[in-house]
């Protein structure tokens, strides 16, 4: 049997952008995405602090140093440049793995979006 266990968090960033026109994702920078062991193409979960809304969608690579933290397509209407979100990934594990699991956890500069 295995679990599901959050293996990656990048925690509070705000989003720099929300645009309805694309065909879905969000778009992270990609040091961030470096940081917390998240790829490209890979699920994630989404908690705006501002909102308290919740849903996933699946990542793209932004520009690397820039600090993007852009939802598009659907997702955009769920949020607000401006809001601070955190972005979980979870991985499968048995409990055993589990019990010994230390998630990648990412603690960005809120205004930035870049590493501390």
């Amino acid at each position: 049997m295995f679990i599901q266990v959050v293996k990656s968090k990048i925690h509070r960033v705000t989003v720099t952008g929300a645009n309805l026109d694309y065909i879905g994702s969000i778009t992270i920078d990609e040091d961030l995405m470096d940081a917390a062991g998240i790829v490209e193409g890979e699920r994630v979960y989404i908690v705006d602090n501002n909102n308290g809304e919740r849903f996933d969608t699946y990542v793209i690579k932004g520009e690397r140093g820039k600090g993007d933290i852009c939802l598009n397509g659907a997702a955009a209407r769920k949020v607000l440049p401006g809001d601070v979100v955190i972005i979980m990934a979870y991985g499968y594990l048995t409990p055993e793995e589990a019990k010994t699991f230390k998630p990648s956890v990412v603690f960005p500069d809120t205004r930035t979006n870049k590493l501390i």
